[in-house]
């Protein structure tokens, strides 16, 4: 079984979020770790994709898009969704988890639930704070970058207009997590 969390991010830094999945992170102080010579640590085992952008260059296509439609430019402005999808460690041995199906599983995830949307997809084998759970951090630029269908969390039509941004509703929610719990018993 899995979890679901949720974060939105006020932060006009794109490239911090990208830094965080690929670089190690005291999870206490949340800075980079570093190694002797003072370069930032990557981490071991993760598997990173992108959704309508390229990986790589997150920061810089979201940047074009919030330019593009005049959004996102205040500081108390949510510019990212940051969600998490954390498999119970006993996965791994009693249903055959794998770092690639979860990642796969999360690419599955964000097309279904997050169409229309730039997002990284990243699975991290290592667990969290020493956990040893497989997770996937989703995070998504909070403008839609296409329009897409009136889905069942949405709750107005703005909702899926090409430009127009994300909310994470309490009803949203709800449906994100029972998706959550659906694909689980699916697996």
């Amino acid at each position: 079984m899995a979890i679901l969390k949720h974060v939105a991010g006020k932060s006009a830094d794109y490239g911090a979020a990208l830094d965080y999945l690929k670089y190690e992170h005291d999870e206490v102080l949340k800075k980079p770790l570093l190694d002797a010579n003072g370069n930032w640590v990557l981490r071991r085992d993760i598997l990173l994709d992108g959704i309508n952008c390229e990986p790589e260059l997150f920061d810089v296509e979201c940047e074009m898009l919030n330019a593009q439609y005049h959004k996102n430019q205040n500081y108390d402005e949510i510019k990212t969704h940051h969600y998490l999808i954390s498999f119970d460690p006993a996965d791994k041995d009693e249903c055959g988890l794998t770092g690639e199906r979860a990642q796969a599983i999360g690419m599955e995830y964000v097309k279904t639930n997050f169409p229309g949307h730039q997002a990284l997809v990243c699975t991290h084998m290592d667990g969290h704070n020493g956990s040893g759970n497989i997770h996937v951090h989703i995070v998504i630029n909070s403008l839609r970058i296409a329009e897409v269908p009136f889905l069942p969390y949405m709750e107005r039509p703005a909702d899926t207009r090409e430009g127009c941004k994300h909310r994470c509703t309490d009803t949203a929610l709800r449906h994100f997590k029972a998706e959550v719990m659906e694909m689980c018993h699916r697996e």
